[in-house]
C-alpha cells in the first residue's frame, strides 16, 4: 500500500482553521469555567485551579471573593487562615503561599492592580505562562497564547497539532497554526470538547464532530 504523503505545514494550518470552525459550531457556550468579576478574582482562582476542578473552585471563591477584595487583603491574611478557606482544593498550603506572595507583589510593585502584560505576569510568585495567558485572555481580552492545560495537551497531540509534551512548546506549535484573536477561545474549544468527547482513554470518535479531520494518534 503506498504511503500517505506527509502533511504539509500549510495543510495543517488549513486543517486546524477547519477543526476550530467546527468546534465553534459545536460548542457556541464555550467560555472560562471558572467565575470572576475582575483580573484579581480570576488570577486567584486559576492558581486555585491547579490539580482541581473548576466546579470544585467555583464552589470556594465566592466566600473568598466576599472577604478578600484587594491583593492586599490576600497578602495579609493571617497564616492558616486562607489555608483552611482553600483546604478543599487540594494543595492548600502551596497554593496559599502562591496566593501570598503573588498578591504581595502586586500591590508592592503593581499598585495593587494585576498586571496586563505576560513580561509583568510570569515574575509573580505561582504565575506560569498557563496562568498569564488564562489573565490576559479572559480578564484583560488579550489573546497572547494558548492555555496549554491537560485537555489541550492531549487534544493537540491527539489531532496531529504538536508531537510535544512540554506545554510551553505545544504552545509555540499552536501559536503557529493559530493566529492572535483566536487563540483563548481555540484553547476553550479543545478543554470543552476534551471533557464531553475526546476523553482520554474512551474518545467518543463516533459522535465527535471533527471526526473526518482527526488522525486519531494514539486512539
Amino acid at each position: 500500500m503506498p504511503r500517505k504523503p506527509r502533511e504539509t505545514f500549510e495543510q495543517r494550518k488549513r486543517r486546524a482553521a477547519a477543526v476550530f470552525r467546527r468546534l465553534k459550531a459545536a460548542y457556541p457556550e464555550a467560555r472560562c469555567a471558572l467565575d470572576h468579576s475582575s483580573p484579581l478574582e480570576l488570577l486567584v482562582a486559576t492558581i486555585l485551579s491547579a490539580q482541581c476542578t473548576d466546579a470544585r473552585v467555583n464552589l470556594v471563591t465566592p466566600q473568598l471573593f466576599a472577604k478578600y477584595k484587594t491583593a492586599a487583603d490576600y497578602a495579609r491574611s493571617p497564616r492558616g487562615q486562607l489555608e483552611r478557606e482553600i483546604r478543599s482544593t487540594g494543595f492548600f498550603n502551596a497554593k496559599a503561599r502562591s496566593i501570598r506572595a503573588a498578591c504581595a507583589a502586586i500591590a508592592a510593585e503593581h499598585g495593587g492592580r494585576v498586571p496586563d502584560t505576560m513580561e509583568a505576569l510570569l515574575p509573580l510568585p505561582g504565575v506560569g505562562r498557563k496562568t498569564a495567558n488564562v489573565v490576559l485572555g479572559n480578564a484583560f481580552g488579550k489573546d497572547e497564547g494558548f492555555v496549554v492545560d491537560t485537555h489541550v495537551g492531549r487534544l493537540s497531540r491527539r489531532l496531529g497539532f504538536t508531537r510535544q509534551t512540554d506545554p510551553v512548546k505545544i504552545e509555540l506549535d499552536l501559536n503557529a497554526l493559530v493566529p492572535k484573536g483566536r487563540r483563548t477561545l481555540g484553547a476553550h474549544l479543545l478543554i470543552f470538547h476534551g471533557r464531553r468527547i475526546c476523553a482520554a482513554r474512551k474518545p467518543l470518535c463516533g459522535e465527535c464532530p471533527v471526526h473526518p479531520l482527526c488522525p486519531k494518534i494514539g486512539v
